[in-house]
């Protein structure tokens, strides 16, 4: 059983940027895939990056939402069990809910039906 716990998140005016984290505890962190998700009120949880698991060939391969490509970085430190979610640009559309999730795929998962770990999410809202 993985737990996740994701510090951080917060206000930040357009344009400005913010780096969530997220904390994984209870199982091997570098035999799970992990991603970034957000949700805005009234709206379907959104897939935004993936990266893989790395105890396999493809070591680090990272994957990117058309909607944060060139504006977000996600990366992982095996070290201390944490994924990252750097964003810049921020825009006020990019306010939601933002959670990490892991799962135990070889691939990059991209639908939330395949991630069996979640956070419970934290707050990022975009000031205009």
């Amino acid at each position: 059983q993985v737990q996740l716990v994701e510090p951080g998140g917060g206000l930040v005016e357009t344009g400005g940027s913010l780096r969530l984290s997220c904390v994984a505890s209870g199982g091997t962190f570098s035999n799970y895939a992990m991603g970034w998700f957000r949700q805005a009120p009234g709206k379907e949880r959104e897939f935004l990056t993936t990266i893989s698991r790395t105890d396999i060939p493809s070591y680090g391969m990272t994957y990117y939402a058309t909607s944060v490509k060139g504006r977000c970085t996600i990366s992982r430190d095996n070290a201390k069990n944490t994924v990252y979610l750097q964003m810049n640009s921020l825009k006020p559309e990019d306010t939601a809910v933002y959670y990490c999730a892991a799962a135990s795929r070889w691939s990059l998962p991209r639908t939330p039906g395949e991630y069996a770990y979640w956070g419970q999410g934290t707050q990022v809202t975009v000031s205009s």
